[in-house]
């Protein structure tokens, strides 16, 4: 199967053409966030004047990168995703509130963010876990960097300039979630092996 090409930012309209299965290469810009920028995003509600990026139509990647200051900027080292699940209980405003069309980590997520995925026009994309070099490599420039000092190197919100980083679309704005349909289609072989 051929991965599609997207570019950063998305339009709902994009969205739209992807389905759960989907390989896509992503170029563009998109967004670091792990737990405590969640937290900042839904306890604080900051205005979209006060983050300096453009949030509407990137996508938010679950990831705690390893970044080393070099003399011309910062230089990602490695680049992997964080498990999605524990921050299920943020995801739903922050996709309805800032205009992400994606979502990106590992492992998937639940029914309340599959639901506002729907409802927003926007993607859950599983990237590959254990290949955090490799996808550091897909990061041409870090562009800036927003509450380093206030959350740390691992939890402030970092843009990253990429080129053919790949993921999958595991959720869709159509209402499908391959984690739902997998542990079903598990659950119902293991009803039957141990029935």
């Amino acid at each position: 199967m051929k991965a599609k090409t997207i570019n950063l930012p998305l339009t709902k309209d994009d969205v739209l053409k992807l389905n759960v299965g989907d390989m896509v290469l992503i170029n563009g810009h998109l967004i670091t966030g792990r737990d405590k920028l969640h937290k900042f995003f839904v306890n604080e509600k900051p205005s979209k004047k006060q983050i300096p990026f453009n949030l509407e139509g990137t996508i938010l990647y679950h990831c705690g990168p390893i970044i080393k200051k070099r003399p011309k900027g910062f230089e990602t080292i490695a680049g992997g995703p964080t498990t999605s699940m524990r921050v299920e209980m943020y995801e739903q405003l922050i996709i309805s509130e800032y205009g992400f069309r994606g979502i990106m980590g590992k492992g998937g997520m639940g029914r309340q963010t599959l639901n506002a995925l729907k409802e927003n026009g926007c993607v859950y994309l599983h990237t590959i876990g254990g290949a955090a070099v490799y996808l550091a490599d897909r990061v041409k420039r870090v562009v800036d960097v927003w509450k380093l000092e206030e959350f740390g190197m691992a939890e402030a919100m970092w843009m990253f300039d990429v080129e053919d980083f790949p993921a999958i679309v595991t959720m869709d704005a159509h209402g499908r979630s391959l984690h739902e349909e997998i542990e079903k289609s598990s659950y119902t072989v293991l009803k039957r092996l141990i029935g």
